[in-house]
């Protein structure tokens, strides 16, 4: 799974080196990735794991409100890209846009099968907020077990 924190620039491309902890996980997979904006960041995802989540939608009943409003406000916003032989990925201009992405990135492993591109003000203001909470997150794990 994907883990930790790097700071990285967005050329004048829209290329993104990722990094070799983040290569050494894609490793497993075939360098196909599905990248989709989700709110305050850009996600990706290996391909293999975004079918997953394809599959698993797919088996709710179409008919479902609930189901069709996220294939069309999340699924239906994502895009293939593909890890080139330098370490990078090429961002869409339409999903940086969306994402709020520009030069000064942070990407966010945090232990998932898919990690995060952050605008680096964004996600600085983002955990600055989110350090009061961090107790009570710490309390829901422990009644979770972890």
């Amino acid at each position: 799974m994907f883990r930790g924190r790097y700071q990285h620039a967005i050329d004048p491309k829209g290329r993104l080196s990722v990094p070799a902890k983040f290569r050494d996980v894609l490793a497993q997979y075939d360098g196909q990735l599905v990248v989709v904006p989700d709110g305050a960041c850009l996600e990706v995802h290996p391909l293999q794991e975004w079918q997953r989540m394809e599959a698993k939608l797919r088996d709710q009943s179409q008919f479902s409100a609930e189901v069709r409003e996220i294939s069309r406000l999340y699924f239906s916003r994502a895009k293939d890209v593909t890890l080139d032989a330098a370490g990078r990925i090429l961002l869409p201009p339409d999903v940086r846009r969306e994402a709020g992405l520009e030069k000064d990135v942070t990407l966010v492993g945090g232990g998932l099968p898919k990690f995060e591109i952050w605008d680096r003000a964004r996600f600085e203001e983002y955990e600055r907020a989110g350090q009061p909470k961090l107790p009570s997150l710490f309390d829901k794990l422990a009644n979770l077990g972890v």
